[in-house]
């Protein structure tokens, strides 16, 4: 199912399925006390966008400080999973992964994966989406006896039920990484404090993500690949362009016609440097024609040839990434190379990915940030000034000034095998 058709199954089946599980809730613990004793074990649920997971090293580290590396789960939809790998902070077989196919796929897999879930009689679940109501039904159906998410008070946001055990106030001034070590440590504080919460925010940084290490066997594979799309016998200085986001958010793309600019006038600048475009296997074809007008044997594209770990392989061989907001903004920081992200609707504030090499253009337009967690994401604005208003000179500027600075360091991309 495509993000589209998921946003309605959460809206529609959602609604009356959270009521649901509110009734029985409200017959089955009424007398608990919500769990008692230290957290022995956690799960998180996190289903969909990979960047988010990124944002959440924190809150993972945290629990695992709670709890120990082997007592912390994770639920995720099987096409995002790959990022919890390449991090690598909790044990591969700690992931429940729930296939993303048909509806009656989908169905079928949740139900196994709850099936998983109440075997490991967790003490504790952590939803770390905003106002879904799928994964609100799946912190309430792993039987944890402490849950913490978010919970709408007051038409504060959308309907998802009662089915929180520590009733969270999302807060839209703290950074997401940091909202989401918040969600860890309220499991250390009885639930009746809730909604309020006398934490201090935690520290925002330019907080440490794990660095990705593939394989030597993986980095001379790539290398090979890279060959073999252009046509030389060493791996050239690269910078990579994302030139399309997922359909999550059609109003974050860039024109296509200001990455073929940018191509060019990189190429014209740069004699030596190769511009390579990203994508995934369904975007091969038109990334393929934006490379065709850009009109140089030093522009290729990789959309299609790589997978997702490849793909981090390849952001470790490359000098700079160019892209929307989108999951790559997020992953790419794993390895050395620098990102420099375009954000629109959403606001880096909220979302720039924690590293000193993500460098971000954002033109504020008083209208943007209009997407958030209180509309669930969703909006009727046909017309995206705020990426209209971001210019190819300006992210030429950027992207000229950070290939430099590379240069005078001398920071050639330091890939590390495992």
């Amino acid at each position: 199912m495509n993000v589209t058709t998921l946003r309605m199954v959460d809206r529609w089946v959602g609604i009356p399925l959270t009521f649901l599980l509110t009734c029985l809730r409200a017959l089955t613990e009424w007398t608990r006390d919500g769990g008692s004793g230290p957290v022995r074990s956690l799960l998180f649920v996190k289903l969909a966008e990979q960047g988010s997971t990124v944002l959440a090293c924190g809150a993972i580290r945290r629990a695992i400080r709670m709890v120990g590396r082997e007592n912390v789960h994770f639920l995720v939809f099987e096409e995002n999973r790959f990022i919890l790998d390449a991090l690598g902070l909790i044990p591969q077989r700690n992931v429940v992964a729930i296939r993303n196919g048909s509806l009656m796929t989908t169905l079928a897999s949740a139900m196994v994966a709850v099936a998983k879930l109440r075997w490991l009689r967790l003490d504790a679940a952590v939803d770390l989406e905003f106002f879904a109501r799928a994964s609100a039904g799946f912190a309430y159906l792993s039987g944890a006896a402490r849950r913490v998410g978010f919970h709408s008070r007051g038409g504060d946001g959308p309907y998802r039920g009662d089915l929180m055990t520590h009733r969270l106030v999302y807060n839209p001034h703290l950074h997401t990484a940091q909202v989401f070590e918040v969600m860890v440590e309220a499991l250390n504080h009885p639930r009746e404090h809730f909604p309020a919460f006398g934490m201090a925010a935690p520290p925002m940084g330019r907080a440490a993500v794990p660095r990705f290490s593939p394989g030597p066997d993986e980095i001379e594979a790539m290398k090979a690949r890279i060959g073999e799309v252009t046509g030389l016998p060493h791996v050239p200085p690269m910078i990579l362009l994302n030139a399309n986001c997922s359909d999550l958010l059609p109003l974050r793309r860039w024109e296509s016609a200001n990455y073929v600019s940018l191509a060019r006038r990189l190429l014209d600048r740069y004699p030596h440097l190769v511009v390579g475009f990203t994508g995934a296997p369904a975007e091969r074809g038109p990334v393929e024609a934006l490379v065709g007008q850009v009109g140089s044997d030093r522009c290729v594209s990789f959309a299609g040839r790589t997978t997702l770990r490849e793909l981090l392989i390849l952001y470790s061989l490359s000098q700079v990434l160019v892209t929307n907001d989108s999951g790559p903004a997020h992953f790419a920081v794993l390895t050395p190379v620098d990102v420099i992200t375009l954000f629109g609707p959403e606001t880096p504030r909220l979302f720039g990915a924690p590293s000193e090499r993500s460098h971000v253009i954002w033109a504020a337009t008083v209208c943007s940030p209009c997407v958030n967690a209180y509309n669930n994401r969703l909006l009727t604005c046909r017309n995206n000034l705020c990426m209209q208003r971001i210019s190819v000179d300006e992210v030429f500027a950027r992207a000229s000034e950070v290939l430099e600075r590379r240069m005078v360091a001398g920071r050639e991309p330091a890939v590390h095998a495992a």
